[in-house]
């Protein structure tokens, strides 16, 4: 019977300091921390108490203090949305019906599928997603027979939504996937494109990848490699993507 209380009391004090550790790194983004806080969440998400204390903790972040979206949010919600714990999923969307990104569009664009594609870690379908959105983002019709983009159509798309677009990915990725991330990947390596092609793995050997079956979708992939970009046509389109107002910092 002491036993047991000690055990409970030890596991307890683990769980606590765990979370107090995922304060003080809560902001950090570097590939360290994001790592840290994922096993931290994994952790402290497995007692159902604590799990609700997590929740808690997001609800203080997103909510009562409007803390910056940080990887750690998608990280916790995440977890929290795919938990089994009875009632934590249904408490979690009355909070966050809609994820912790803002589902934002200038042009009354739903991008509610693309969410639960990123959440349920279906890359694949929300890759697919994401060529329909900028598509029709840029002007071009369901009926077009056109399934590209040009770069002149790159300054179509609304900032506010390539913003939110970007932002699903990033942040439901913990900070893997995203164009932002292509471009800081694209900028480390002094704005080689063959640099780029290779370390996001859409190149291996100086052998493009083939759509599909090549490419990986989950998160065994290479930093950087979703979504998925047309390159047939050279690299414009792409450099004006990167050069959008909307990925800039």
């Amino acid at each position: 019977m002491h036993t047991d209380k000690l055990n409970n009391l030890i596991m307890t004090n683990v769980i606590n300091n765990n979370l107090a550790i995922l304060r003080k790194i809560a902001n950090l983004e570097d590939y360290f921390s994001i790592n840290q806080q994922i096993e931290l969440v994994k952790q402290i998400s497995k007692d159902q108490f604590e799990a609700f204390n997590l929740l808690e903790f997001l609800i203080e972040r997103r909510i009562k203090k409007t803390t910056k979206l940080s990887y750690v949010d998608g990280i916790i919600f995440k977890s929290l949305y795919n938990s089994q714990i009875i009632n934590l999923k249904e408490t979690i969307n009355t909070y966050f019906k809609e994820g912790v990104v803002q589902l934002e569009s200038s042009n009354n664009i739903n991008y509610y599928p693309l969410f639960q594609s990123l959440i349920s870690n279906n890359f694949r379908e929300a890759n697919f997603l994401t060529q329909i959105y900028l598509q029709e983002l840029a002007g071009l019709k369901k009926n077009n027979k056109r399934q590209w983009l040009y770069f002149t159509d790159i300054l179509e798309i609304p900032s506010k939504d390539l913003k939110t677009i970007d932002a699903l990915w990033r942040i439901y990725s913990e900070g893997k996937f995203g164009f932002s991330i292509q471009k800081q990947i694209w900028i480390y390596n002094n704005k080689n494109w063959e640099k780029l092609w290779h370390m996001i793995g859409w190149k291996i050997d100086n052998t493009a990848v083939r759509y599909p079956n090549e490419f990986i979708w989950d998160h065994t992939a290479p930093k950087g490699h979703l979504p998925l970009f047309n390159q047939l046509r050279g690299v414009q389109v792409i450099a004006s993507l990167f050069k959008h107002p909307a990925l800039k910092k």
